[in-house]
């Protein structure tokens, strides 16, 4: 399996802008600037684009992974803080919070550490990956 991205960009990096098209077309020449990157502008940014999808894959693995431990997660909620510091992505740091009936808080650990380790985002980004998951 194969996916894609495009970006365009036009002019200097302060002053131009671009857009962001993905193959499914999700994002269909999404906005994207300095300002959307490092300061409050509109649209959005790379670090962010980072986060959904650490979120995203984080999250499918835990669900498949309580699946086969024969749990049946009733909710499933993952936040992705990935951080840059002095132009290099350092960390991306997740938040879960889960509603699992019939699983004890050990167990939950153990299984969301191992999808924090072996989510396909994880093992492809080169950073420090921390992970706070709370059963609700």
């Amino acid at each position: 399996m194969k996916r894609n991205a495009t970006a365009v960009w036009t002019g200097t990096v302060k002053d131009g802008s671009g857009t962001l098209t993905t193959g499914s077309t999700t994002l269909n020449d999404t906005q994207y600037s300095f300002k959307s990157r490092f300061e409050e502008g509109v649209g959005t940014n790379p670090e962010e684009l980072m986060a959904a999808a650490h979120a995203g894959c984080f999250t499918m693995k835990l669900s498949a992974d309580l699946t086969e431990a024969g749990f049946t997660p009733t909710k499933l909620e993952t936040k992705a803080v990935v951080s840059l510091e002095d132009g290099v992505i350092t960390s991306s740091h997740l938040t879960t919070n889960a509603s699992i009936p019939n699983i004890d808080d050990a167990r939950f650990q153990e299984i969301a550490k191992g999808a924090k380790e072996n989510c396909p985002v994880s093992k492809a980004y080169n950073l420090e990956i921390t992970l706070e998951a709370t059963l609700s």
